[in-house]
C-alpha cells in the first residue's frame, strides 16, 4: 500500500513539475499586473498598420528572425554599441528588418501604464499577432511570460534560413526548432504580405526555369540583372497588402518570388500541401496560427532568467 501511494504521489509531483513547465507561458500571464496590454498594443498596431499597411508584414519578420536566433527573446531588438554586437547589423538583417519604431512606441505606452511589468518579448509576439489580424488574417492566442535577453547573437543571426535555400536544408532548419515541414510551408505563407528586395529575386527571375515567363519579365521590369538591388516588389502578385491563400496559388502557377517560395512547389514533398493551401484558404488560416504559437514557444526566457527592459533596445 504504502509503495502504491508512493508511487502515486511520484506521479502526482512529475505531472505538477509538467504543468509547471508548460506553464511558464500563459495567456492570462498579465491579467492582474497589466490588465490593459492587449488592448493598448492593439491600439497602437491599429494606428501603425493604417499608416502603413506594411508593417504587420515587418513585424511577422522581425518576429520571426527573433524567434529564430536563441528563441522569442528580444534580441534581435537591441542596438550595437561601442562594447555590444547586436543582431541589427547580421546579414539577414542589415537594412532590411524594420519595425522597430513601432515596438518602441508599444513599448513607452505600456511602460506608463505597467512599469517594468511587460516584456519586449511579449511586446512582439503580440504585436506580430495584431498586424496579422489587421490584414485579413487569422487571430490565436498568445500565450505570455517571455522576458527579454541581455545578450544577442550576431553570428547565430547570420544563419538565418536563406531565400537561396533548397527544401532539405529549409526543413533541416526548421525542424532544429521544433518545426515540421508542415509548419514551415504554413509559416512560409506569411509571404503572403510585404516586399522582397531585388538582390534577393534576381537570380531567380533571370537564370531559373521553373518560373512563368510573364511574371519574371514583370519583375525584370524593376530589378535589373545589375544594379538596383534595393528595389522593392511584392512577393506576392495579387493582395500583396492582404493575409490570404493567394501566395500558394502563386507557387501552383510557378509565380513565386524567391527561391525559397517556389521550392515548396516544384516537384517535392510539399507540394500535395501547397495546393491544399491554395484552395482551402480556412486550412491555411488555421494551421498558420497553430504553428505561429509553436515558433512563439522557442526556447522563451521565464521565470528569473533574463529581464523585463525598461528601453526595447538596450539591457536594463
Amino acid at each position: 500500500m504504502a509503495s502504491t501511494t508512493h508511487i502515486v504521489t511520484v506521479l502526482t509531483i512529475l505531472s505538477l513539475l509538467a504543468c509547471s513547465v508548460n506553464a511558464q507561458l500563459s495567456s492570462n500571464f498579465y491579467a492582474t499586473t497589466c490588465p490593459n496590454l492587449q488592448t493598448i498594443v492593439r491600439n497602437a498596431m491599429t494606428q501603425a498598420v493604417n499608416k502603413e499597411a506594411r508593417i504587420g508584414a515587418s513585424m511577422l519578420r522581425l518576429f520571426f528572425h527573433d524567434c529564430f536566433v536563441n528563441g522569442c527573446d528580444a534580441s534581435i531588438l537591441l542596438d550595437d554599441t561601442a562594447t555590444f554586437t547586436g543582431e541589427k547589423n547580421a546579414s539577414p538583417n542589415r537594412n532590411s528588418v524594420r519595425g522597430f519604431e513601432v515596438i518602441d512606441t508599444i513599448k513607452t505606452r505600456v511602460e506608463a501604464t505597467c512599469n517594468a511589468t511587460v516584456s519586449c518579448a511579449d511586446i512582439l509576439a503580440l504585436a506580430t499577432r495584431d498586424g496579422v489580424v489587421l490584414l485579413g488574417g487569422p487571430s490565436w492566442i498568445v500565450p505570455l511570460g517571455r522576458r527579454d535577453a541581455r545578450t544577442a547573437s550576431q553570428s547565430a543571426a547570420n544563419n538565418l534560413p536563406s531565400p537561396f535555400s533548397d527544401l532539405a536544408t529549409l526543413t533541416s532548419q526548421f525542424s532544429a526548432k521544433g518545426l515540421s515541414a508542415r509548419d514551415m510551408t504554413a509559416l512560409s505563407g506569411g509571404h503572403t504580405i510585404g516586399l522582397a528586395r531585388c538582390s534577393l529575386f534576381r537570380t531567380r527571375i533571370y537564370n531559373e526555369t521553373n518560373i512563368d515567363s510573364n511574371f519574371a519579365t514583370t519583375r525584370r521590369a524593376n530589378c535589373p540583372a545589375s544594379g538596383g538591388d534595393n528595389n522593392l516588389a511584392p512577393l506576392e502578385t495579387q493582395t500583396s497588402n492582404r493575409f490570404d491563400n493567394n501566395y500558394y496559388k502563386d507557387l501552383v502557377a510557378q509565380r513565386g518570388l524567391l527561391h525559397s517560395d517556389q521550392v515548396l512547389f516544384n516537384g517535392g514533398s510539399q507540394d500535395a500541401l501547397v495546393r491544399t493551401y491554395s484552395n482551402n484558404n480556412a486550412a491555411f488560416a488555421s494551421d498558420f496560427a497553430a504553428a505561429m504559437v509553436k515558433m512563439s514557444n522557442i526556447s522563451p526566457l521565464t521565470g528569473t532568467n533574463g529581464e523585463i527592459r525598461r528601453n526595447c533596445r538596450v539591457v536594463n
